[in-house]
């Protein structure tokens, strides 16, 4: 045989298995490729829910453990809330819970007996308003965030009710030192 007809019959001999190989191989590679665009899409959706889902439980757990956040409550809560807090108040903190019936804002600050007939005033309320002894927030609220509202202590509350979606806000002073009340606060919106 001659080179030319050597390098002919090369040429003319199929290059690999096309009819047995070749195609299985690409159908298992569509086989995983279309398995990969389904399964990884749907672990992190998975993922995410459960992070989410932890999340929110962890989040209760934290409040729960810890008591309220320091610090104020943001702009767009005070307003959904329909809550302020005296300028210079001081042991100020808050927490938020949100459910599909009804979401509530939990605050406590610490402020001068005028600031805090003033503030009265601007939540709807007035120092006539509060009535001694009367702790007006539940014990399963209080719970909520640790606040313990219970005897040995000077009590005077009041409740400022208002027509839905406003909130009713339930305000529990602790006079015991009568120049500094200690104020707790549970504003709840219902849709």
């Amino acid at each position: 045989m001659t080179t030319t007809e050597h390098s002919a019959e090369r040429t003319a001999l199929p290059s690999g298995p096309r009819g047995t190989d070749g195609g299985f191989g690409r159908r298992c590679l569509k086989t995983v490729i279309i398995f990969l665009l389904i399964a990884i899409p749907a672990g992190y959706l998975y993922i995410s829910a459960m992070q989410s889902r932890g999340g929110s439980e962890s989040k209760k757990e934290q409040a729960a453990a810890s008591g309220l956040e320091e610090g104020w409550p943001t702009r767009l809560q005070r307003r959904l809330y329909e809550v302020t807090v005296p300028p210079y108040a001081e042991d100020v903190a808050s927490y938020e819970t949100n459910a599909w019936k009804a979401s509530s804002l939990f605050l406590q600050f610490t402020t001068t007996r005028e600031k805090f007939d003033k503030w009265l005033s601007d939540v709807g309320s007035s120092p006539a308003g509060l009535e001694a002894g009367e702790v007006t927030i539940d014990e399963d609220e209080a719970a909520e965030v640790g606040w313990d509202l219970g005897e040995g202590h000077h009590w005077a509350g009041t409740t400022v009710e208002q027509d839905k979606p406003k909130p009713t806000l339930e305000i529990t002073a602790n006079l015991d030192d009568p120049k500094y009340p200690r104020v707790f606060v549970v504003s709840t919106t219902t849709p």
